[in-house]
């Protein structure tokens, strides 16, 4: 009897990671609107994307990747680890195509600097793998080419930079911070109040961590943008995330919620992400994606 019940659950194991690598290549587009921009401003169309860990050889990937300029988005984030190898850089640059030249953000998660390396799944589940600094035993990325890429458009590098983009006449600003995954944040590099002339202030990093979102919170941004966590990458139907990689709580691995610090609170959107590690190929009940966010005129409040 025994040994039949765990013939089962091997078997029924082992059907779903079968479904789970099936699942991420399941790509799609989440549509959310959030009310952020000031009274008889236009809407405006943002892209987000984040985590797509391509590796070369993942046509379906490019494939996905590749279509989204024909989304038409007015405004482009993207929350980093956008390659898995050194030789991703050129697909990922050929891939996102004329969509660099859309005015875009984008801040750098760990795997813009080096590749991923093989964990235990399970040590997700007892803590967060936060490590300090870029370890160069792992392969070092081409993060400078990356960013040069990147950069070759119309996308803008606030990586611990504040950057102002004018998009259909409203005046946006942004600030990012580097890699709290990798305790590479310094919020003090951006930190303060919206200029008084930006229509909109936003804040943009990759891994989610409290001590950033609060901070840019406290500081009175209305919308901040994250990716990191997969969306949890395996979640449980009915129940959802198992982990986020960081503090940020589960019921916030993602989507929009709102972020309270104190007595301050802004919007909070989490990509789920497009890709995976090249050494945990599969996604469960969360499938990859990019979101399309409207923002509309509106009360942070």
């Amino acid at each position: 009897m025994i040994g039949k019940l765990a013939g089962r659950l091997a078997l029924a194991g082992a059907a779903c990671v079968v479904y789970g690598t099936f699942e991420a290549r399941a790509f799609r587009v989440r549509r959310v609107t959030v009310p952020v921009l000031p009274e008889g401003a236009p809407r405006l169309r943002v892209l987000h994307v984040s985590d797509i860990h391509l590796a070369a050889r993942q046509g379906a990937k490019l494939d996905f990747v590749r279509a989204l300029a024909g989304l038409e988005p007015d405004l482009v984030v993207n929350t980093g680890d956008n390659i898995s190898h050194a030789d991703a850089l050129e697909p990922l640059l050929g891939a996102f195509g004329r969509l660099l030249d859309v005015p875009g953000v984008f801040a750098f998660g760990s795997n813009d600097y080096t590749a991923s390396t093989f964990h235990n799944p399970l040590a997700y589940l007892a803590s967060s793998t936060s490590r300090d600094g870029v370890h160069e035993d792992r392969e070092v990325l081409p993060t400078e080419a990356l960013r040069e890429g990147l950069a070759s458009g119309g996308w803008k590098d606030v990586t611990g930079h504040k950057v102002t983009l004018d998009v259909h006449g409203l005046r946006l600003e942004f600030r990012g911070t580097d890699d709290a995954h990798l305790h590479r944040d310094d919020y003090s590099l951006v930190a303060g109040p919206p200029a008084p002339d930006a229509d909109l202030a936003l804040g943009v990093t990759h891994a989610p961590y409290a001590r950033v979102l609060d901070a840019m919170t406290v500081d009175g941004l209305p919308l901040l943008f994250a990716g990191h966590t997969h969306g949890g990458q395996v979640c449980l139907p009915g129940w959802g995330a198992l982990t986020t990689n960081c503090d940020l709580p589960t019921a916030q691995a993602k989507g929009l919620s709102r972020y309270h610090a104190g007595d301050y609170t802004s919007w909070l959107h989490v990509s789920a992400g497009v890709g995976t590690s090249p050494y945990a190929p599969y996604r469960f009940a969360c499938p990859p994606e990019v979101t399309v966010l409207t923002l509309t005129a509106g009360s942070n409040g």
